[in-house]
């Protein structure tokens, strides 16, 4: 299998149970529980951050365009006030 497939396919697995980790926090009622998942879900971003990384630095991920300063304050005003 090609690295560019493994990684994709990997970084998409990642997403999804990062996912599946905030609907299992929102709802765990159990602290220590919830603090566990929480641990969890932080080592998971991790790895995924790092793999993003690395998808980017050999070309196999090319991420969306950086937005503006005005347009980050702009959604940041509407999920405040909403």
């Amino acid at each position: 299998m090609q690295d560019k497939v493994m990684v994709n396919d990997t970084l998409a697995q990642v997403k999804s149970s990062l996912t599946n980790y905030a609907t299992v926090i929102s709802e765990c009622s159990n602290p220590n529980l919830r603090s566990a998942i929480q641990q969890i879900r932080n080592n998971c971003e991790t790895s995924q951050y790092e793999l993003y990384k690395l998808a980017q630095s050999k070309g196999f991920y090319q991420p969306a365009m950086m937005a503006q300063d005005t347009e980050v304050q702009q959604v940041k005003s509407q999920l405040q006030q909403g």
